[in-house]
């Protein structure tokens, strides 16, 4: 019996191993060096650059590069110095997922370090007419993102015009399509900001969260930029309904958030659930007759605080961005 049993487990440890050798698997994540940045590759076509500020979603291939978010002020030389050590092709598309500064701060150097896509069909002479019409690439984002880039009120007035989404959308979704691979942008209405977006990269199976979905916070839920606890739910909610983990609930599709480590469905399962059952205990304090205050005091995150809070967005700016935003009959239902 002993050697059956050693059998069986020399077997299925061999079994094991095949399966790994013929799964291709994302690199482990190393630390980032503060100043530095780093190209992890995730899954099919897409890369996550790590250490720009946000995380910024890369898609290679040979019609060019799409850029998810172009991260803080001040890192984009550094950002194109690793994207020309991946590839010698041209940054075409720069996708915004919300007007957030640290999302959007190097559009406008990116953009000028790119070209715009050039149809497929297009004659020698029609490529230089399109280029010299377009010379940059090109930047998309939903409309309520140029409205606010563009805004002249608001902290620090409004974005150079190089900065602008180009090509803007106002339906539920936009879709690109570039490498072979057709990507979805995804209006998240009154999430994080009312100009959140997913990204879904559907051959590579990934989705680029941006300001949606963060590792290292509560979610930052701007109010004064239209963000409500409800549509940041709703977001989260979303991106689940896209995501099928593989096995035993691990890997499968692939989430890269605005800022922190790459995660899968379970990650966004168990962060979701931190968010609702916040806001649930804070809408119940509410019905109850509670002030914001007293709410504080009452420490209703106390559990979830020493993951989520932080010295730039703690738990008291949290619990205020539920409070204010909640529904006016704020209910306990999910």
């Amino acid at each position: 019996m002993k050697r059956i049993a050693a059998l069986i487990l020399t077997l299925a440890g061999a079994g094991s191993l095949t399966a790994q050798q013929a799964l291709p698997v994302p690199a482990p994540q190393q630390p980032t060096v503060r100043g530095e940045v780093q190209i992890l590759p995730v899954k099919g076509s897409v890369y996550m650059v790590a250490g720009a500020g946000t995380n910024i979603t890369l898609q290679v291939g040979a019609d060019g590069v799409m850029v998810v978010d172009t991260g803080s002020a001040g890192m984009t030389d550094k950002v194109l110095a690793a994207i020309q050590q991946l590839t010698n092709q041209p940054i075409v598309w720069i996708v915004n997922t919300s007007a957030t500064g640290d999302y959007t701060a190097g559009n406008e150097p990116m953009a000028k370090a790119g070209r715009p896509q050039v149809p497929e069909n297009a004659l020698p002479g029609q490529v230089q007419l399109f280029a010299s019409k377009a010379p940059t690439a090109t930047i998309v984002g939903h409309e309520t993102v140029l409205r606010r880039m563009s805004a002249s009120t608001g902290t620090g007035g409004p974005r150079p015009v190089a900065a602008w989404p180009s090509v803007t959308f106002f339906d539920d979704q936009r879709e690109l399509y570039l490498n072979d691979e057709p990507v979805f942008v995804i209006h998240q209405p009154a999430a994080a900001s009312d100009g959140s977006s997913l990204v879904f990269f559907r051959r590579s199976d990934v989705i680029s969260a941006g300001e949606v979905y963060v590792t290292t916070s509560y979610p930052v839920i701007d109010s004064a930029a239209g963000g409500t606890i409800d549509g940041e739910i709703a977001a989260l909610n979303r991106i689940l309904d896209i995501a099928v983990a593989k096995e035993k609930a691990e890997a499968g599709t692939y989430i890269i958030p605005g800022r922190g480590r790459l995660s899968d469905e379970t990650d966004v399962f168990v962060y979701r659930n931190m968010v609702t059952i916040i806001r649930d205990r804070v809408a119940d304090m509410k019905k109850k007759g509670m002030s914001l205050e007293q709410i504080k005091a009452a420490r209703p995150s106390l559990d979830y605080d020493a993951r989520y809070a932080t010295p730039s967005w703690t738990a008291d700016m949290f619990l205020d961005a539920v409070y204010r935003t909640l529904p006016a009959a704020a209910s306990s239902t999910r």
